[in-house]
């Protein structure tokens, strides 16, 4: 009668067993991940779909007001708009146009009024959508965005910019703020089409789930090779009991 003998090399096995152990955890942790983003997706789409609520209503829910929509009222100051370059919806170059806002009760904060084209970056081409007068609109909270190692550098005298620098921004145009915030401003169609508003991203990296497959994967070649090294050595098989 054959029986399958087994005698492992003591010191491949430990090595080979921390080595498991490892790649099993980094795809248990991705799985976690997963788990975690796709809850903060859930969260920034039912912040979305939630009604309007005030600026203080969102100043009082600090970090959790992100992606919150809220209502302002108050009046534009477009003599101090700024422009931060992107990649517009068909890849086409476009200048975000950030502009003061004025509240009724005299706070200031800074509102992304939406996209235009490059070459319509100048306000004197959109003159229908310059407008000082009161104005409500509705706009999605949105937390300031350090500039990163490879982003551009600003051009101040120009009003050009390549992140949302917030504060940045701010300070150039010489704007004290009630919060470090910018409200993006919703869909709702301006005068003459320009700016064009509803440009606010919802786009979250997701692939824990791939990550996850990757290192089960690699545990199960490890495992793979761990057994066919001690086949061909002549430590695990069928022999005569």
């Amino acid at each position: 009668m054959r029986a399958l003998t087994f005698r492992p090399l003591p010191g491949i096995t430990i090595a080979v067993a921390i080595m498991l152990a490892l790649l099993v955890g980094l795809g248990v942790w991705q799985l976690e991940r997963l788990q975690w983003k796709l809850g903060l997706i859930a969260q920034v789409h039912r912040a979305m779909a939630a009604a309007p609520i005030s600026f203080d209503d969102a100043l009082r829910l600090g970090v959790a007001a992100e992606y919150r929509r809220v209502r302002l009222n108050g009046r534009y100051d477009n003599a101090k708009e700024a422009y931060v370059y992107d990649i517009g919806p068909q890849g086409v170059p476009v200048f975000h146009v950030v502009v003061p806002f004025t509240l009724d009760d005299g706070r200031v904060v800074l509102v992304d009024r939406g996209i235009v084209p490059r070459d319509m970056r100048n306000p004197a081409l959109r003159p229908a959508g310059i407008d000082n007068r009161e104005a409500m609109f509705t706009g999605v909270w949105r937390t300031a965005q350090a500039p990163g190692f490879f982003t551009g550098k600003p051009d101040p005298v120009h009003r050009i910019w390549f992140s949302r620098d917030i504060a940045g921004i701010a300070g150039a145009e010489g704007v004290t703020l009630a919060a470090p915030v910018l409200i993006e401003a919703d869909a709702t169609p301006n005068p003459g089409g320009w700016p064009r508003g509803g440009q606010t991203r919802v786009e979250f990296r997701n692939e824990h789930l791939q990550y996850a497959i990757t290192w089960f994967l690699m545990a199960a070649a490890l495992l793979g090779v761990y057994v066919a090294f001690h086949i061909s050595r002549g430590r695990l098989g069928f022999g005569a009991r």
